[in-house]
């Protein structure tokens, strides 16, 4: 039975993420301090202790989920020395998990990795205000023409009844009209400070492209899902798809109909919250789920 390990994005924080893993294992309080070293700051008392407030800042937020994510797949390994699997992938900053565990880029260039993406992606927001809408029961299909009407763009195909919407706030006012009017069920602004995989984050593409001509891939170790492509990554190109993945649509959707055709039948989320297991009981029901987010689940296995 083919198996895939997947990562979950930002959205998925919550205070105390990773803290029993870190507490239990020591390889895993291990990677939360070797991240305060190279960060100059305390993200695991952010991530342990909170606020809420504070975690869900974008940039303690992708951190602090990429962290919790690599102690949640670690401490499964060191559960299973034996664990394999076939293809990894990540939603969003997830996919930097996943390039992570496939051997891709180093912790450390992960962690400045990210903390530069924060960075960019923060002023990208700043220099282009915009907003999200996540559209219910509504096909995509019908919101991709929808999304050209009102200048705004798909961020995320997050399943067969969730497309995320990302544009400027008067395009999204128009996309909200539009979608009621086509009967969506529920059209739900998210509280997010702008329009991400948009091309109003195009200023932050650019530079995470200068960004990342400094650091070193290596091949992967183990194929990975591209979140633009929802097919596995050429090594070759993963740094210039890593930088279309800041502007592009999350094709989780059909990322995970390439997992079934490709013979995988159980897939594994490795990271705080639940968000993935649940959009892929609503892709497909017939891969079986299971979710690694805190010790509990690990003792289950």
């Amino acid at each position: 039975m083919k198996k895939a390990i997947i990562f979950p994005g930002q959205g998925s924080q919550s205070v105390g993420m990773g803290k029993d893993f870190a507490e239990a294992i020591p390889e895993c309080n291990a990677l939360f301090d070797q991240a305060n070293e190279i960060l100059g700051y305390d993200l695991k008392k952010i991530c342990f202790e909170g606020p809420q407030e504070e975690l869900n800042k974008s940039n303690h937020a992708q951190l602090g989920i990429f962290v919790a994510s690599a102690v949640a797949f670690h401490a499964l390994e060191l559960k299973d020395p034996t664990l394999k699997y076939d293809v990894l992938a990540g939603h969003s900053l997830g996919e930097w998990t996943a390039l992570y565990v496939a051997g891709v880029v180093s912790f450390e260039d992960t962690i400045k990795i990210l903390q530069a993406r924060g960075k960019y992606m923060q002023a990208a927001c700043e220099e282009n205000p915009g907003a999200m809408l996540a559209v219910m029961n509504l096909d995509a299909e019908t919101l991709v023409g929808i999304s050209a009407d009102a200048g705004c763009s798909v961020a995320n195909f997050n399943s067969l009844a969730q497309t995320v919407l990302s544009g400027t706030a008067e395009s999204i006012d128009k996309a909200e009209k539009l979608v009621k009017e086509a009967g969506a069920k529920r059209a739900i602004r998210l509280p997010v400070a702008g329009a991400f995989h948009s091309p109003l984050m195009q200023p932050a593409a650019e530079k995470m492209e200068q960004f990342l001509s400094g650091i070193e891939f290596a091949d992967t170790q183990s194929p990975v899902l591209s979140n633009v492509m929802a097919d596995v990554h050429v090594s070759t190109l993963i740094k210039s798809n890593m930088v279309k993945q800041i502007t592009s649509s999350v094709q989780w959707v059909a990322s995970i109909q390439k997992l079934v055709a490709d013979g995988v039948e159980e897939v594994v989320e490795c990271g705080p919250g639940k968000v993935l297991a649940g959009l892929i009981k609503r892709i497909d029901k017939t891969i079986a789920v299971r979710n690694i987010s805190q010790l509990t689940d690990l003792e289950k296995e």
